[in-house]
């Protein structure tokens, strides 16, 4: 029937965003919802979809994952996602970084 998905259409539409960035970047499952869950909350109100930042991340052609927000803001520049982002994360420094003694 014109118009009526094939079987691998189908399969492929039920993977789940944070599978597929999970068997691309070989991280965890828990680790891909992690990091999708923090490029929505890098947006003040407006968030993107699981879908939406897979598609972008895709597009991209990134070999690594890069930090949750380091992806909105390149969702937010080349505007993929034109919302306002909210406060980057604070950094981690590490003592050797401050040069505790």
């Amino acid at each position: 029937m014109p118009g009526k998905p094939g079987i691998v259409e189908v399969i492929v539409d039920k993977i789940k965003p944070y599978e597929k960035i999970a068997s691309r970047f070989q991280i965890s499952q828990e680790s891909a919802k992690y990091f999708l869950n923090h490029v929505q909350k890098s947006f003040k109100v407006e968030r993107p979809s699981h879908k939406s930042i897979l598609e972008f991340v895709e597009s991209q052609g990134l070999e690594t994952l890069l930090a949750p927000y380091e992806v909105a803001v390149m969702m937010n520049e080349r505007g993929a996602w034109a919302y306002p982002l909210g406060s980057p994360p604070p950094m981690i420094v590490d003592d050797e970084d401050i040069g505790a003694d």
